[in-house]
């Protein structure tokens, strides 16, 4: 099965086609009502149109396989596009920050507010459903790419959230008779969206390169791991188990040492391969692949 026809490839397709129209339709939108907030929201679907080939790109590429150029996989592709995704991501904001922060200064903007004002209603709602996609999606065990897709959507609907509140404030402000101040409102929001949104590529690029580096998985995953490998220490009566776990995209990798003395229960290879086949079993239950590697030694000293 292609990674296009998987229902992580059907999500990411989803994706990608949504932030195209949505990238369009904004720009078009933003220029013809004078939104600065507006335009961004476009550039932010335009620059998400490419990330997200990116990343089906990359789940194609994961799902291939290992191979002699690849004798571990290629999972790394996964964390390695997320990362990618979040530093071009980080770099809009700070570009839309910069930028509105010089118009706040010059005095803000006149806008179109009753079409801005639509805008806000129809980038919302779009927004809410295809999040709801991605995250359902997300949940049901989708690869760490439709998670962080799901994460950028969610930014995405805060942002046409505020978008929404920004013009309903301004024209409030202009029917109150305070146009002077409706000019700032445009500008301001998108202040406030760019550096309320930082956090979130934030999150990605440092989770991206935990698994890049091969640092430890998530406390709780990590947790569930050590359970599992404690439950099979008790159960063959061994001396003392040792884990070492990584994560890498959709590839969970666990090394696991037992120190067996002369009461435990597995003495010979095949008993041995016993073990190895009730972790197997047990680790099945994560729903994810994993790659283990599981080894017996009577001196502690080899397992640390």
């Amino acid at each position: 099965m292609t990674s296009t026809r998987s229902p992580d490839g059907r999500a990411l397709l989803i994706s990608m086609w949504t932030s195209a129209i949505f990238a369009v339709v904004a720009l078009v939108w933003g220029v013809a009502t004078g939104s600065q907030l507006i335009v961004f929201d476009g550039l932010y679907s335009f620059a998400s149109v490419g990330l997200s080939l990116i990343a089906v790109l990359a789940l194609r590429t994961a799902h291939r396989g290992a191979d002699e150029r690849y004798p571990w996989g290629r999972e790394a592709w996964e964390p390695l596009t997320v990362v990618v995704k979040a530093v071009a991501l980080a770099g809009l904001s700070i570009y839309a920050l910069v930028a509105a922060i010089g118009e706040i200064l010059d005095g803000g903007r006149d806008i179109s507010l009753g079409w801005a004002l639509a805008y806000g209603i129809v980038a919302t709602v779009a927004g809410c459903v295809v999040s709801l996609i991605l995250r359902r999606r997300s949940r049901a065990g989708g690869s760490d790419l439709v998670r962080a897709e799901a994460a950028e959507w969610v930014a995405d609907t805060l942002l046409s959230l505020a978008v929404l509140a920004g013009f309903v404030v301004a024209v409030a402000l202009a029917r109150s008779g305070r146009p002077d101040l409706a000019r700032y409102v445009d500008p301001v929001m998108v202040v406030l969206v760019s550096a309320a949104f930082l956090p979130v590529p934030a999150k990605l690029i440092i989770g991206g390169f935990r698994e890049l580096l091969m640092m430890a998985p998530p406390p709780q995953l990590q947790a569930r791991i050590e359970a599992v490998v404690r439950d099979v220490e008790h159960a063959y009566g061994f001396t003392e188990s040792f884990v070492r776990a990584s994560k890498i995209g959709g590839r969970l990798d666990v090394e696991v040492e037992f120190v067996v003395d002369d009461d435990s229960t597995a003495q010979t290879v095949r008993e041995f391969d016993a073990v190895r086949a009730d972790l197997d079993e047990r680790f099945g239950a994560f729903n994810r692949l994993i790659s283990m590697s599981v080894g017996f030694t009577a001196d502690r000293r080899w397992a640390l």
